[in-house]
């Protein structure tokens, strides 16, 4: 994905901090009076508590998820790609980093949002374990996407490819349907990026 900035920008951009939003200008003043339209890129943990927080206060959101459900990195798939290393361009990127014994590296108590603890539940289904298995925590993510409503807002296998500045100081968001229908480019006011940066692996350049 491509991001346009400014050279004088007033701000640093870094895709590795989930999530991150861009807006000029975004005041608190501003924000608490004015509804507006804002685009949340990644449907994972991040994208989604995002996206609640933000129609929370008012905005429309829609939230673009490259792949076909929410999750993210806790969606798992036994399915590995033809080319392991990565370096084929023109390969089907499989869409997870998981592998099928992972669990959690911490407990519940802080894995979950909270308002919406991660607990187990109480007729002992699922994983109880304190450190869950990677099942258990996309279980807890669609349950939360069902409590607040959030699937009403995604929209699936839309790959955001370019995000670019405009001079009137909205968001130009290019995104590529996955499901060969085309490109698309709309504007919107804000952008949240919570993309995640695990899908592909980094190769070291050896001369």
């Amino acid at each position: 994905m491509d991001i346009e900035l400014p050279c004088a920008a007033n701000f640093i951009y870094n895709l590795k901090r989930t999530p991150t939003t861009h807006n000029f200008p975004m005041t608190k003043s501003l924000l608490s009076i004015q509804s507006i339209n804002v685009a949340v890129i990644g449907a994972g943990a991040a994208g989604l508590v995002a996206a609640r927080e933000l129609r929370r206060e008012g905005h429309k959101v829609v939230v673009l998820e490259k792949s076909n459900r929410i999750g993210g990195t806790w969606v798992y798939t036994p399915r590995v790609e033809s080319d392991q290393l990565g370096v084929d361009p023109n390969r089907a990127v499989i869409h997870t980093s998981l592998y099928s014994s992972l669990r959690t590296n911490l407990p519940r108590e802080v894995m979950g949002f909270t308002d919406y603890p991660f607990t187990a539940r109480d007729d002992g289904s699922g994983d109880p374990r304190r450190f869950p298995g990677h099942a258990e925590v996309l279980r807890y993510l669609e349950e939360f996407v069902s409590e607040f409503g959030i699937d009403e807002m995604v929209r699936f296998e839309s790959e955001v490819v370019n995000v670019g500045l405009m001079e009137n100081n909205k968001w130009k968001v290019k995104s590529k349907l996955r499901n060969g229908d085309g490109d698309c480019d709309e504007i919107y006011d804000a952008v949240v990026v919570c993309n995640g940066h695990y899908t592909e692996p980094r190769i070291a350049e050896i001369p």
